[in-house]
């Protein structure tokens, strides 16, 4: 699939230096469509896969602490869930479980798309739909992805969110595709996914979590505030090619350097890719919830970039296309051989 990871030239980079660095790669999704939101007055910053970072918050509680200027209380004069622009403010717990939970019985569950918007091998879509009656996905543009850095730099440039859109538009179209849909919402995650999930009744929200700084903080305060209104929180891991709990060795010995990691994981397998699904059973939205509209780059304070560069060709990253179907369709042009 094609790939979306790190920042826009210029961008600063942002990995805690206190946390381990870990390398991987992950598979971005595509394809575009309309909008409406408002964000322009709201500076943001809008993320792709970026999955270079480290294990250690994810796998140490010690290392994801919260801390106090986290626990910031909720604005609970936020704009409605039904609307398709609802805004936010800040929650966390981190673990990582395996193959979909034995929830038998469990009405809805919203499943939060962030970096992988995708249906084919999507470890927490795959296991709500195995442990719900109906489901919920979302996918939440952050106001604060958007914008300006302190530095002055875009936090996200034209040609990520352009490819962002794609990914969204093409994740759409797929689950339209089978019978269900996604719920598009500009605002803080923090705010907005407790919103949904209580106007649809959901009991649980799914997510695969993520290790940089600014996405594991995001990750803390969706959770506090979800787990304020008693609705259950689970995060996967789905970040690197081996799953960290079959690693055999623990986090803190691991390898300096490639080629020690390599002679590591000699013989172990890389678990089995779990395939998109035939038919998707979302939570009926007629007369509960509106899907919401895809911003456009305006909306997000974005202007177009160009499309030739000033030598009369193609602008770099002006011909990529995001979206799970192009990325599907560029795989077997791509397939690394380690």
């Amino acid at each position: 699939m094609a790939t979306a990871s790190g920042t826009d030239a210029g961008a600063q980079p942002r990995d805690d230096p206190s946390l381990l660095p870990f390398a991987s790669f992950s598979l971005g999704l595509s394809i575009r469509a309309p909008a409406t939101p408002t964000l322009a007055s709201v500076p943001s910053t809008l993320h792709l896969p970026t999955q270079i970072s480290t294990l250690a918050v994810c796998l140490h509680p010690s290392a994801a602490q919260p801390s106090s200027r986290r626990t910031t209380r909720l604005n609970s004069a936020t704009s409605s869930v039904i609307a398709p622009l609802p805004s936010s403010t800040p929650g966390l717990s981190r673990s990582f479980p395996s193959g979909a939970p034995a929830a038998a019985g469990r009405r809805r569950t919203l499943v939060w798309f962030r970096a992988d918007l995708r249906l084919h091998d999507h470890e927490p879509f795959h296991a709500a739909a195995g442990a719900s009656s109906s489901l919920l996905p979302v996918f939440v543009f952050d106001p604060r992805d958007f914008g300006k850095s302190p530095s002055g730099f875009d936090r996200t440039g034209p040609y990520r969110a352009n490819f962002l859109l794609d990914s969204v538009a093409d994740l759409r179209r797929s689950l339209r595709a089978r019978g269900g849909d996604l719920v598009v919402r500009v605002g803080r995650p923090e705010v907005v996914i407790p919103e949904l999930a209580r106007a649809a009744g959901a009991e649980a929200v799914y997510a695969h979590g993520e290790v940089s700084r600014d996405e594991v903080r995001a990750e803390e305060r969706v959770q506090k505030a979800v787990e304020k209104e008693g609705i259950n929180v689970k995060y996967f891991w789905g970040s690197t090619l081996y799953h960290v709990e079959d690693l055999p060795f623990r986090l803190e010995d691991m390898p300096s350097n490639y080629g020690g990691f390599r002679e590591a994981v000699k013989g172990l397998e890389v678990r089995k890719v779990l395939e998109a699904p035939e038919e998707v059973k979302c939570v009926p939205m007629k007369n509960v919830l509106e899907p919401g509209d895809i911003p456009t780059l305006a909306e997000l304070g974005l202007t177009a970039p160009p499309a030739m560069s000033q030598d009369s060709k193609p602008a770099v990253g002006s011909t990529l296309i995001g979206g799970e179907t192009e990325a599907l369709e560029r795989l077997p042009l791509s397939t690394v051989h380690v």
